[in-house]
């Protein structure tokens, strides 16, 4: 693709759009804005604005169309597959700054933001609401422009759905300019195609979103986890499709192994609270009346001792809890941590087949002859496999990385997987998008990509 190179008409029609204090040029541009979380992925744009409104989005998106400069859309820069890396450099359009909250609608459950709030504060403002906005990503600081756009999950999926099931409305500027409301505050609509889950999820390559219509939850009175040791992660594993099978639907289920929590002890400098097992299932449970709550965990406790496990440890107070959920919503960033460079593999597979693809993960990593460390949500099959280069040589690892993520996701394909579950295709992943998913549904994609963006200005490089 042959983009315009910007010259100084071209940066004086931004600082006038902006004004000279959100113009930042190439040169005085921070390292930090030019990757994600996952470094590999690099590149300097020529110019970075920062956008307040969504006449300002359109104003630029417009003239950006009709010059050939490609913008690249930026929220908090926390994804890990480069997708809001400007490989063609261009324009990095940083919503960062559009970060209000802007109506809570509490008579239709509904919460309308810009792109750029951040969802701990989402949390934090309907919460003194009695609300609840149930999509739990790990990644707290990121913003909810950037959740929608990689339909981010979490650990909330298996009783609540992932961003998309609480996207009800939208406001976007296309790479034309126009500026469309699409959706609204509605619980339905079968009118023509669903334009709000087609955005939900594009990685900002269809569209810039300027305007966000959350639905909201009652919030629940009642909260409880449990925390259930095994000997092996295999039997750990093979018990989640028999919890699934049970009328108990948890908030969440996760995986947790002995080394990921000797990492933990030594990243947070807490101990945590049971060492009996050499992997765990943590359960999470929510509900309007304690007596629910505790029958629920009951039933899938006595499951878990019938199915194998150590034991069945309730975790009631705030204080166990945070000590049970800290290691696991702070992996990414121990992990990190203990290497010297690292890139995960964000698979997701049927449930029934997780054990399996556990087991192959294992083999695999004997032959790469590098550390994996392995967690996931094993509610819903989306596993988080982290390849750890430590002392490897770079160009070794380059190699050996290539040839074990090959593995993994023709593996995922094989047995009924996809090559993300909740972190997006972005830059890194495209090969193995296409390969997975063959040419016709590529194909298609890229005739959806041009629909809405012709002259491809707007991310381009990512996804397809």
């Amino acid at each position: 693709m042959n983009y315009k190179k910007l010259d100084e008409k071209d940066i004086a029609f931004l600082r006038d759009v902006c004004g000279e204090d959100r113009v930042i040029l190439g040169k005085d541009i921070p390292e930090d804005f030019c990757h994600d979380e996952m470094e590999g992925q690099s590149a300097v744009p020529e110019v970075m604005v920062f956008v307040l409104n969504a006449t300002e989005v359109s104003l630029i998106l417009y003239y950006a169309n009709q010059k050939q400069i490609p913008v690249t859309p930026r929220g908090q820069g926390t994804g890990l597959v480069g997708g809001a890396v400007p490989i063609y450099g261009g324009i990095l359009m940083n919503l960062s700054k559009m970060n209000r909250i802007l109506e809570l609608d509490e008579e239709n459950f509904t919460l309308t933001v810009e792109p750029g709030v951040l969802i701990m504060d989402i949390y934090d403002f309907v919460e003194a609401h009695d609300l609840y906005y149930p999509p739990n990503p790990g990644e707290k600081s990121a913003s909810i422009g950037g959740n929608v756009a990689t339909n981010a999950g979490g650990m909330s999926a298996v009783k609540y759905g992932v961003t998309r099931d609480y996207v009800r409305g939208l406001e976007i500027v296309t790479p034309e300019g126009d500026i469309l409301e699409i959706g609204g505050k509605i619980a339905k609509n079968s009118s023509g195609y669903s334009l709000v889950q087609l955005v939900t999820g594009s990685e900002g390559t269809l569209a810039v979103i300027t305007k966000i219509i959350l639905r909201l939850l009652p919030k629940p009175k009642v909260q409880q986890s449990l925390l259930v040791p095994f000997q092996s992660l295999s039997e750990a594993i093979q018990t989640v499709p028999k919890i699934i099978k049970t009328k108990v639907i948890p908030r969440s289920i996760e995986f947790m192994t002995q080394d990921m929590l000797q990492s933990s002890e030594q990243y947070l400098g807490r101990r945590f609270p049971d060492h009996t097992g050499n992997a765990y299932l943590l359960l999470a449970f929510d509900g309007n009346s304690r007596e629910e709550v505790e029958k629920d965990s009951d039933q899938l406790a006595e499951l878990c001792l019938r199915e194998g496990a150590i034991d069945a440890f309730i975790i009631d107070t705030d204080e166990r809890n945070e000590a049970v959920w800290k290691p696991r919503s702070s992996y990414l960033e121990i992990i990190k941590a203990s290497t010297t460079d690292m890139d995960e593999c964000d698979v997701v597979v049927p449930i029934s087949r997780i054990a399996d693809y556990l087991e192959f993960s294992r083999k695999v990593e004997e032959e790469a002859g590098f550390r994996v460390r392995s967690m996931g949500h094993a509610g819903d099959g989306n596993l988080h496999i982290y390849a750890c280069r430590d002392h490897m040589d770079e160009t070794v690892w380059k190699e050996k990385l290539d040839e074990f993520f090959t593995k993994m996701y023709t593996r995922a394909g094989e047995i009924g997987g996809k090559v993300s579950g909740e972190h997006g295709i972005g830059l890194a992943k495209r090969r193995y998008q296409r390969e997975l998913e063959g040419e016709d549904v590529m194909r298609l994609m890229r005739r959806i990509k041009l629909a809405f963006d012709p002259n491809e200005i707007l991310n381009p490089g990512k996804v397809i």
